[in-house]
Parts: C-alpha cells; structure tokens; sequence
C-alpha cells in the first residue's frame, strides 16, 4: 500500500468571514473522503475583508447595508440561508453565550491576524488552526470583540498558548509588516475573496465548495504530482 501523499493547504480567511469557516468544514469532509490517500497540512494566511474599519467595528446589519446594499430583509434572508448551509457544513452560527444575544458586529482582524501567525511560527500548523477554530467561534457563537487585545488574548491562552508570548506578538511591528507582506501577496495572486486555498503553492481552490468538490480537486492535485 502506498503511503499517503503530503499536500499543504494554505488559506487565505478572515475571522469575519462566514463562508471560511464553511468551507474549512467542507474541506474537513472532503479530506476525509481521502483518508489513506492524502495527508494535508494546513496553514492560515491574512485576508481582511474590511482593512479599514475602526476600532468601534460596525454593526453587521448595517454593515451589510451599506457595503451590499441590501435592505434588512434580504439580510436576514440571507442570514437564514446561511445558518442552514452552517448546519449542513457542520457549524452552528447560532449563539452559544450566557443571555441574551448582544448585537452582531463586524470587527478590525488585523491584530487576530498577527496573532496566527505568531501561532504558526511558534506552535506549528496544527495549534494555528485551533487557534483560528477558536477565533471563529469567539466571533459567531460568542460574539465577542475581535478587535480587543484582551480577547484575542483569553482566546490564545485557552488554546494552551503562552498569553505573554501572544501579547509581545501583538505589539511585534515586524509581524505586522509580514501581514501586509503575505495580503499583498493574496493580491499578487489575484486572490480577491475568500476563502481561497492554495496547494503546494500552486493551485488554487477558490471559495467555499461541497466536500466532493475539494476531495476531487486534491485527488487531481496527487496524479500531476505538482
């Protein structure tokens, strides 16, 4: 029996970004499809969505209004359509904190955005993805401020992180300039949403797809053997 094949996955997401989430699920389904058949590392990149809200961050339905143009209805048509596909993924939206619900709210992710990738260079791959599974579910089932330090910090440290190590991380300037470097680099590559997964370095698997699609799209990755 052939030893499974090695891939890296690199992709570029935000933690504001629903359809990541999604599509990291589906990734999950579609990898276990080829089990015994592929071994993939996966590795978080920056992408912010919004690289100019403020620190106040925007409430999602007039954030979505603005930026989309739709009307409060169509939001929440769209808000329903997306719980259901979060479901089918695998992921609940749905609040999971004490109370009532507070508002939903669109945040600044490039200290977040810092924070992962101190996580990948000091933990690995592996503590990464915790960490940005994590990050999620602060954002969509806790609804919390991912623009805080303070909370990207309970975060890290909840995933086993060392919270003085993440607080120097987002103070490191350098690290903020490997963000930008690595979301230009998203750019240079024509990566203009998300999530988009890049294997090998090479090949691109734009948007949120069916475990099916990307089960597929890595079995032809192995055959040209890139």
């Amino acid at each position: 029996m052939n030893a499974p094949a090695k891939l890296t996955i690199d992709i570029w997401s935000d933690v504001m970004c629903p359809w990541c989430v999604i599509g990291y699920s589906q990734l999950q389904k579609g990898l276990a499809q080829l089990a015994g058949e592929v071994e993939a590392e996966i590795r978080w990149l920056p992408f912010e969505l919004n690289p100019d809200m403020g620190p106040d961050g925007e409430g999602q339905a007039e954030h979505i209004a603005r930026k989309y143009g739709r009307s409060p209805a169509e939001a929440e048509a769209n808000r329903e359509k997306l719980l259901q596909i979060g479901e089918r993924a695998g992921y609940s939206f749905a609040y999971a904190g004490e109370g009532e619900p507070p508002k939903a709210m669109i945040w600044n992710t490039f200290q977040a955005h810092k924070l992962l990738k101190w996580a990948l260079v000091e933990y690995g791959p592996e503590a990464q993805t915790r960490l940005k599974r994590a990050l999620f579910d602060a954002h969509f089932q806790q609804r919390l401020n991912m623009s805080d330090p303070q909370v990207l910090l309970d975060v890290a440290e909840a995933q086993g992180l060392d919270r003085a190590g993440a607080e120097a991380a987002l103070a490191d300037e350098a690290l903020g300039v490997i963000i930008r470097r690595e979301e230009a680099q998203a750019w240079d590559m024509n990566i203009s949403g998300v999530p988009a997964m890049v294997v090998n370095g090479k090949y691109l698997i734009p948007g949120a797809q069916e475990p099916e699609t990307y089960a597929n799209a890595l079995r032809r990755v192995v055959a040209k053997g890139i």
